[in-house]
């Protein structure tokens, strides 16, 4: 069978330099800037994902705005943190807003969602 590993995500928005200076704010994420073929780019890493921000026009009537929470298809993507009470402090001192949690699903297992710009939904998970 293939063996298949992470690559990337595409994240659209209207505003790659204040949604990347959001992940690296809040998260910590590196913030990669280059300019392939001449044009300039901006990728994050954070928590071993490469995250590509890209620019959308929001006029443009091939693109949809954000998503509402839940909804068909990716719905969200996890980071795994150690201690989500802290974790959801800090954050919360950041200014970010959670939607939901904390929640424990099992026991072992505590969850949190927050809300990121342009609607992205994250999930923090606590696993003991």
């Amino acid at each position: 069978m293939t063996k298949y590993t992470f690559e990337h995500i595409h994240l659209l928005t209207p505003d790659p330099e204040a949604t990347a200076a959001w992940y690296e704010r809040v998260f910590g994420a590196l913030l990669i800037r280059s300019a392939p073929d001449g044009k300039p780019r901006i990728d994050l890493k954070l928590g071993g994902m490469d995250i590509f921000v890209l620019p959308v026009d929001p006029k443009d009537a091939k693109v949809g705005g954000p998503p509402s929470t839940p909804h068909q298809g990716l719905d969200h993507f996890g980071l795994r943190i150690d201690d989500l009470d802290a974790t959801m402090a800090e954050l919360k001192s950041k200014g970010v807003e959670f939607t939901r949690g904390p929640i424990t699903v099992r026991p072992g297992l505590r969850v949190a969602f927050l809300r990121a710009p342009e609607g992205v939904s994250i999930e923090l998970l606590e696993r003991k």
